[in-house]
């Protein structure tokens, strides 16, 4: 990519019934359900006994806190029929036809047919409460120009977003099934995440918020820069996990926050979370 993004310190954050983990300044804005404060959402993880993996930086300072929570899930699964270990989703397995345009599918890699290859079936299934979803693999270049210069992929090439909304909730199947499933970790790689409070996730046992956790961010001087954010709940079943990526969708008319635009724009790149189980 174009962008060279400057260093920045790298930095793990361990919560549990023991321990603090470091929090990000400024509350969540322009997005709903996330207006818990700092102490209400250290209190969660008390609760919870959640670990947090957090990183923000280039893509050798987001490696630690990354590895720290792969090692945490387990083994790399690439087969339906396990138990334990973790499954990763990095887009570029989406095929040229469904790539910079709005047609990818949120039921991609949730395939059930069994004539279709085991990359397709790794249980994942991502709704907004926009018009669907897209990857590219030239910055979302072809929603906005300027993008070029605003995003990075962190795996080669490509990288995905919601279209329409900064939402995406993400479901789980066994892989390879139609049978609901549940996570107890679950983390995202995201570019460009200049804001404090623009990009968070929010992670649901049915209808109970077990937290609300904020992504570090990497000021508006680091364009294309990584961060890292990954939860682990060794104690819980988590249904649903909802992430705000940013406080604006992408879109022809809206600029980035560090390009002028007046609001936070943010891709997401590999999604990792443990083996989905019944």
């Amino acid at each position: 990519m174009k962008v060279t993004v400057k260093f920045l310190l790298a930095s793990v954050a361990f919560a549990s019934l023991a321990s603090c983990s470091k929090k990000d300044s400024g509350e969540m804005k322009d997005k709903p359900g996330s207006t818990l404060s700092q102490q209400e959402e250290f209190n969660q993880e008390v609760k919870t006994g959640a670990i947090v993996f957090k990183a923000s930086g280039d893509s050798l300072a987001i490696l630690p806190a990354l590895n720290e929570f792969r090692d945490s899930l387990g083994t790399l699964n690439s087969k339906p029929g396990t138990k334990g270990g973790r499954r990763e989703v990095n887009w570029d397995g989406g095929p040229a036809n469904l790539t910079n345009n709005n047609l990818f599918p949120g039921d991609f890699f949730a395939a059930t047919d069994p004539t279709l290859p085991d990359g397709r079936k790794r249980g994942l299934i991502n709704t907004t409460p926009g018009t669907g979803f897209s990857i590219s693999d030239n910055d979302f270049s072809f929603i906005n120009p300027k993008y070029d210069d605003q995003f990075n992929d962190f795996s080669p090439k490509k990288t995905f977003i919601a279209v329409g909304s900064n939402i995406t909730d993400n479901f789980f199947k066994v892989p390879g099934t139609n049978i609901n499933a549940t996570v107890q970790g679950f983390g995202v790689v995201f570019s460009d995440v200049n804001n404090a409070s623009s990009t968070s996730l929010e992670f649901y046992n049915g209808e109970r918020l077990l937290g609300s956790f904020k992504v570090p961010n990497v000021g508006n001087n680091n364009p294309g820069g990584f961060s890292f954010l990954g939860v682990y709940f060794p104690n819980e079943k988590v249904t649903r996990v909802r992430i705000y990526c940013g406080n604006a969708p992408l879109s022809p008319t809206q600029d980035d926050l560090s390009d002028g635009g007046g609001k936070d724009l943010v891709v997401m790149d590999d999604f990792i979370y443990s083996e989905p189980q019944e």
